[in-house]
């Protein structure tokens, strides 16, 4: 008669097991760090010119939607609803300004922004009356639109481009024009673009059956009113002056300079 085998064989695990689960792993143990502030020398203030972008306005603005969404298959029941926003378009158009003191350069003062984008929608829904499987239905709506732009906290600068031109005599006759002569001179100043920056998008919508449906019902069109308070940054990158210290830490354990 052959030995007897067991009919399951244990073994010891590798390392003891945490607390906390059919299926634990052993965690990482973390060390305690230290940490103290740093010293920092401050120097001599200096006047310098930076070139960075600046905040010219930060406009809220509401975007207005309607659209019907059809579902296939037909619905008993919304279940969730996931919103986001997508801009393709921001673009600033100047329309009044104001010149810079005596230079050829502008402020400014009002313009039309033009916004362009979709708002994409995730919707879940439920097709059967007792035992439905959650379905998935995603739309792109489009918008675009514009605004006008009027309250700058930092104005935008344009520079217009200038074209001159000169006539001459006719130098046979003195008498009449030549239209074979001429000399022109055009001055182009290129300028920054303003752009556009996402901040924020605070959504309010309806959503309802245009037919209404009975309890435990299927609709098959879903209606949407939605209104969208889209908060945006337009920059432009300008020169700034400004009088800054330039800071470095003291740092310890090193050589210290040698006295003059």
């Amino acid at each position: 008669m052959g030995s007897h085998q067991p009919e399951h064989e244990c073994h010891e695990p590798d390392h003891t097991p945490v607390p906390g689960g059919p299926c634990p792993v052993e965690p990482t143990r973390l060390v305690p760090f230290t940490n103290s502030g740093t010293d920092l020398f401050v120097g001599p203030a200096v006047t310098t010119t930076i070139k960075v972008p600046v905040v010219t306005a930060e406009p809220t603005i509401q975007i207005v939607v309607e659209t019907d969404i059809k579902l296939h298959p037909a619905a008993t029941e919304i279940k969730r609803v996931k919103k986001n926003v997508f801009l393709n378009q921001v673009k600033l158009v100047p329309v009044a300004f104001t010149r810079i003191d005596n230079t050829d350069f502008f402020n400014v003062t009002r313009g039309k922004l033009f916004v362009a984008g979709h708002i994409r929608k995730n919707l879940e829904f439920v097709s059967h009356e007792c035992k439905g499987e959650v379905q998935d239905r995603i739309v792109d709506i489009p918008f675009t639109g514009f605004t006008d732009i009027t309250a700058f906290t930092n104005p935008p600068i344009i520079g217009i481009a200038e074209t001159a031109e000169a006539n001459f005599l006719n130098e046979t006759t003195n008498l009449d024009a030549r239209l074979d002569k001429f000399f022109f001179q055009n001055l182009v100043k290129f300028n920054e673009q303003p752009f556009g920056e996402l901040v924020a998008a605070n959504f309010f919508e309806l959503d309802f059956s245009p037919i209404m449906a009975s309890p435990e019902g299927k609709f098959k069109t879903l209606r949407e009113k939605i209104v969208l308070e889209l908060t945006l940054k337009v920059l432009q990158v300008q020169q700034i002056r400004f009088s800054a210290s330039p800071v470095v830490p003291r740092l310890t354990g090193l050589t210290p300079p040698t006295s003059p």
